[in-house]
């Protein structure tokens, strides 16, 4: 996988960025956190580039973007294509949805997304930019450090596809992907279960979401709507083993 040439700490897939501690990238979420919570970086404003947040608390920018993207995952912050970082106001958000309950909402939720996800990395193939593609490498390094302990990571997994969202360049898009965190999270937890320890079936995964990436990069607009299709429509029968519920019941 090719990275950004313009940036002296981006590391490959297979560089020293995998040998990296994961805890140093969880105090640095930790420390941005905390200043988000006291109010020094506040809510509806842009946060510092990431080369000076990275001199301001002593990191390399790759362990940065790790902690920069859980905080994105989990809706912290919301990158504005060509703006940078910017802090969420949560009190104010007001699109959400009811709580996963049953095995049928789970289903419910992977039907949804099969409406907007497709769109979206359609969309992303059209309008990304060099700093879409970077967060898609970030989240797909990540899995791919998990597929090699032969575990899945959730937090990894709706990283890369809320950065597709976001490479959209259409708020509508990520937003609903944050405000569906919780529920795809439960979807992606009980899919990496049945994944764990089964080295082909990870790699499968990873090779899955490494295809949509590729068709993002090659602006393909047509692979990667049917490339994303394809893969949440798997990740949904792999869990379901083939056999959907009756939703009418």
């Amino acid at each position: 996988m090719e990275r950004s040439t313009d940036n002296p700490n981006s590391e490959t897939p297979g560089g020293p960025a995998r040998a990296r501690p994961l805890a140093l990238s969880h105090r640095v979420y930790e420390q941005i956190s905390a200043r988000i919570a006291s109010g020094e970086f506040r809510a509806n404003t842009k946060l510092p580039s990431e080369n000076d947040l990275a001199t301001m608390l002593g990191v390399s920018r790759p362990v940065l973007r790790e902690a920069l993207q859980k905080l994105r995952a989990e809706g912290t912050i919301a990158a504005r294509q060509g703006a940078g970082n910017f802090v969420r106001d949560k009190a104010g958000t007001v699109l959400s949805f009811a709580p996963v309950e049953t095995i049928a909402d789970i289903q419910r939720c992977y039907e949804f997304r099969l409406t907007i996800e497709p769109m979206a990395a359609r969309e992303a193939a059209r309008r990304r930019d060099a700093l879409n593609l970077r967060r898609m490498q970030d989240a797909l390094e990540l899995l791919q450090d998990a597929t090699r302990n032969k575990r899945h990571r959730e937090d990894a997994d709706f990283g890369f596809h809320l950065a597709v969202a976001e490479a959209s360049n259409n708020h509508y898009f990520s937003s609903t992907m944050l405000a569906l965190r919780e529920h795809i999270y439960v979807g992606m937890h009980m899919h990496g279960l049945s994944l764990q320890g089964a080295a082909p079936k990870l790699q499968r995964v990873l090779d899955e979401h490494r295809s949509i990436y590729e068709a993002v990069k090659k602006r393909d607009l047509e692979a990667a709507e049917q490339r994303m299709r394809q893969h949440v429509e798997g990740s949904r029968d792999r869990l379901f083993e083939g056999r959907l519920l009756d939703l009418r019941k």
